[in-house]
């Protein structure tokens, strides 16, 4: 009973410093599919709630979605981490996210006494968005541009609905389709969605959890983690190539959402049971910290 006692103080300072602030949590990998790390992420996110913490979900469905194509005789297809994306896979992404993904999110967060709000992007434009144009270095080095199709990125987040939603105790759950001026749908990459939406709401922090135990010099050696890393260095392993695939746009999502006004960025895994809590309320958490230099 001591050591339980010896925990809950552990997170008393945490739980005061944090109290009122609010998280941006990138919710995504093995942590969506697994029912038990659906059912402890959920738990550990209205815990924050309850402890007077304001947490906002922005989640993907990567590989929901693939199933969901696969089934409709479509071949999922990536370039550096980003689904390219046509009118009929663009109807087949909202199906997934909007209505499949996005609805068991809020269940489980309300299961659990939380009280959430299923979101898109296009609700209340909060995201505004215009199409993506991708440059990428061909086997000369030049830089050509790519065309993914109904892709887009964030030109704005209006944060009115977010900020309303928050101050009356809900839980927002966001999945990343965006609208263009004119009302044209767009698929954003919701790494990148949760780093503008915290941007925009300029967060205490942005938590994104993932597959692997956080930014590794080597994704197959789990000794090479770095604990913690400054935004310079960060860049420094993008461009030497030590990051890359889908760690790229967690990685310039990190660095956009520090750039403006978040004050530390974490990337977890998702497979640990109760990441969210062990990565906030004890003091050596277990995965990646970015900040500002």
């Amino acid at each position: 009973m001591v050591k339980k006692a010896e925990v809950l103080l552990e997170a008393l300072p945490y739980i005061q410093k944090f109290h009122g602030k609010t998280f941006v949590i990138k919710y995504g990998g093995h942590a969506m599919i697994d029912e038990k790390a659906k059912n402890w992420t959920a738990q550990d996110v209205v815990l924050l709630k309850y402890v007077g913490i304001h947490p906002v979900v922005v989640h993907g469905g990567g590989p929901e979605i693939n199933k969901a194509m696969e089934k409709m005789g479509k071949k999922p297809k990536f370039i550096h981490g980003l689904r390219v994306t046509d009118e009929e896979t663009l109807d087949i992404v909202e199906m997934v996210l909007a209505g499949k993904i996005n609805g068991d999110i809020v269940s489980k967060l309300s299961k659990f006494g939380g009280k959430a709000v299923g979101l898109s992007g296009k609700s209340g434009r909060i995201i505004i968005a215009k199409k993506k144009i991708k440059y990428i270095k061909n086997d000369k080095g030049e830089k050509i541009a790519v065309d993914l199709g109904k892709v887009g990125e964030t030109v704005e987040v209006n944060t009115e609905l977010l900020e309303i939603l928050i101050r009356n105790g809900y839980i927002p759950v966001i999945s990343p389709i965006g609208l263009d001026e004119k009302g044209e749908a767009y698929n954003l990459n919701a790494d990148t969605v949760a780093g503008d939406i915290a941007g925009a709401l300029k967060a205490e922090k942005l938590i994104l959890i993932t597959d692997v135990d956080g930014i590794m010099d080597d994704v197959n050696d789990p000794s090479t983690l770095h604990r913690k890393l400054t935004a310079s260095e960060l860049v420094e392993m993008i461009e030497d190539g030590r990051i890359k695939g889908g760690m790229i746009p967690k990685a310039e999502s990190a660095l956009y959402a520090l750039n403006h006004g978040v004050k530390s960025v974490h990337i977890i895994n998702g497979k640990i049971p109760h990441a969210l809590l062990l990565e906030i309320f004890t003091e050596e958490g277990i995965g990646t910290m970015i900040t500002k230099d």
